[in-house]
């Protein structure tokens, strides 16, 4: 493994224009080519290349295409999770998807992030932290998950809410930066 990649999945900087990733790149490029392609092939066919695609994949998992990743192989999803269309899941660092999770059209998990010095930015330096979502949640259409952020369990993120830090198990937040509004009942 390069060192760039070994730098990568520990969640240090990084220099992404590398090639050992770019070859990561290439694969995962194949594999949503085909996936999006085939949004009208028999189930079987599509959940072939999902499960090719990406790390881990539940039973019942439907990911409506189109569909974008960094990589693929970084990205578990849970049993009965509903991915709606133009989701974009950047998977330089684990995306952990739970069961039965209901995400909108649209949304984005993002888990890079980019310096903020100028030199080192235009270096291409990054650095990525996982994005977890709890079991039974639902992200709203055009909702943003940025890098490092946890979702609880029984979750609602309305939709186009930029969650920017971690979320409490039962709740219903909303807006840009996102907010708790209420509890929500068992």
């Amino acid at each position: 493994m390069g060192e760039n990649k070994r730098r990568m999945l520990a969640g240090e900087w990084y220099i992404a224009d590398d090639e050992e990733l770019g070859t990561d790149t290439e694969r995962r490029f194949a594999l949503c080519a085909a996936y999006n392609a085939n949004g009208g092939a028999a189930p079987a066919d599509r959940g072939r290349i999902l499960s090719e695609l990406l790390g881990s994949v539940g039973e019942d998992v439907r990911v409506r295409p189109p569909f974008q990743c960094d990589y693929g192989h970084h990205i578990s999803i849970g049993d009965r999770t509903f991915v709606n269309f133009n989701a974009v899941f950047l998977d330089a660092a684990p995306i952990t998807i739970g069961a039965d999770v209901q995400i909108g059209p649209n949304v984005q998990l993002l888990t890079p992030a980019h310096e903020l010095d100028t030199e080192r930015r235009r270096a291409g330096w990054e650095k990525a932290s996982p994005v977890t979502i709890g079991d039974n949640v639902w992200l709203g259409g055009g909702v943003i998950v940025c890098p490092g952020v946890t979702i609880g369990d029984n979750t609602v993120v309305g939709a186009g809410a930029v969650v920017t830090k971690d979320l409490p198990a039962g709740v219903l937040a909303v807006g840009n930066p996102a907010r708790v509004v209420r509890r929500l009942e068992d």
